[in-house]
């Protein structure tokens, strides 16, 4: 892979993986049609590019919950904690036969239709106007269950914990904040794990890995930054329009 294509999938990942789309997906996709070779592995280190964007776009968020200021702030890292869980054990157990069985793109666009609906479902029924400081740990839970299904390219992570959320009662910039902070454990962890992976196979990084890790991180926090402002004022339909329509393109490509 050259250092530009690695560029092209570090932006793409960046714009991506916040928006409720699935990164994964689109990585997939790209691979495929553009005849990108790619691995899960620099996957996941592209997830570190978008990682480094929540901790500083939320950086004054983490000081104060990692300082305990208030009930409030532990209470919010002890939610992050325990919703994290269920998303780690998922990626832990069911990585090979991810790997192995839903990379293809065919299955990712019956992934991007199928988990449309949930977003649909959350802007009909939920009742979008919860705050964080009013999370409840069964309303956390939900969602870090919720989370244990993005493993599987075309779900995306951001997309089913934001719907989890407005079903839970968030509202629509609340349950984006709490999916973004959601993100920082469970990329981490992927991260750290797939990176000894590499070193004890002898693999090293090259160039095009440390590009498209600079690329997600500069892409990923200006998304972070625009759809929280997106969200105050409009709805996840557009989200879910272009997810069907994606769908349908692969479908017709195929």
């Amino acid at each position: 892979m050259t250092n530009l294509q690695a560029i092209f999938l570090g932006v793409l990942q960046g714009i991506t993986e916040f928006l409720p789309i699935s990164s994964s997906g689109h990585l997939v996709l790209a691979e495929r049609f553009f005849h990108l070779e790619a691995n899960l592995s620099f996957d996941v280190f592209l997830h570190l590019g978008t990682l480094l964007a929540v901790l500083i776009y939320f950086r004054t968020d983490w000081w104060r919950m990692l300082r305990a200021q208030s009930p409030q702030d532990r209470r919010l890292l002890f939610f992050l904690i325990l919703a994290t869980i269920p998303g780690a054990l998922a990626g832990f157990f069911l990585e090979s036969m991810v790997e192995n069985l839903f990379r293809q793109p065919a299955q990712v666009a019956f992934m991007l239709a199928l988990m449309s609906l949930p977003l649909l479902l959350a802007e009909v029924l939920g009742p979008k106007e919860g705050l964080l400081s009013r999370l409840r740990l069964p309303q956390a839970l939900a969602i870090g269950c919720a989370q244990g299904l993005a493993v599987i390219p075309g779900t995306s992570r951001s997309g089913i914990t934001m719907a989890t959320g407005l079903l839970v009662g968030l509202s629509r910039e609340e349950a984006a904040r709490f999916s973004f902070l959601l993100s920082a454990p469970i990329i981490a962890g992927a991260g750290a794990y797939e990176t000894l992976k590499l070193f004890r196979h002898g693999a090293g990084l090259d160039t095009s890995y440390f590009c498209g890790f600079l690329a997600a991180f500069i892409s990923g926090y200006l998304v972070i930054a625009w759809l929280l402002h997106f969200l105050r004022r409009h709805t996840f339909y557009p989200f879910v329009v272009y997810r069907l329509l994606l769908a349908g393109v692969v479908y017709a490509l195929l």
